[in-house]
């Protein structure tokens, strides 16, 4: 049999097509899963902040129901406001809860607690401090101020 050069000619490129071929599909298969990863990752970075952010909303209002009874005072504090419920605009759906005991010495021990629902989970975080009654009968000061703020510049 005599081999002509066309014929040779001819089953090369046969052969590189072929190669191309199976090159485009390993190319086009990991491609799709590095997609496939990325789009995994970036759904898991996005619930991940979101966690983020109900944790520092969370610290957020337990700092500020340790600071209100700082500021009035843990003797009598239940007496004129409240020790549970839901927290203000734009947080209704953080609810909160304080208990104050009293305990020896003359510090009172005040837990402050924050529940929210977040995926489906009731999620919960506490505070635990101590806190000395307030000194003196002074009144809370009236902090209005004598004129008026103008805002608008």
């Amino acid at each position: 049999m005599v081999i002509r050069p066309r014929e040779v000619a001819m089953s090369g490129r046969a052969r590189g097509r072929g190669a191309m071929l199976a090159d485009i599909l390993v190319a086009v298969v990991l491609l799709g899963s590095a997609l496939a990863m990325m789009v995994a990752m970036t759904g898991r970075a996005m619930r991940a902040q979101r966690a983020g952010e109900e944790l520092q909303v969370a610290a957020m209002l337990l700092d500020e129901q340790l600071q209100l009874v700082l500021a009035r005072g843990p003797d009598n504090y239940g007496a004129g406001f409240p020790l549970e419920g839901a927290c203000d605009a734009p947080y209704e759906s953080y609810r909160f809860r304080l208990d104050i005991t009293a305990a020896s010495g003359s510090a009172y021990v005040v837990v402050a607690t924050v529940t929210w629902v977040s995926g489906g989970r009731v999620r919960t975080e506490s505070v635990e401090t101590r806190i000395a009654p307030r000194r003196g009968d002074d009144p809370d000061p009236d902090r209005k101020p004598q004129e008026p703020v103008d805002r608008l510049l």
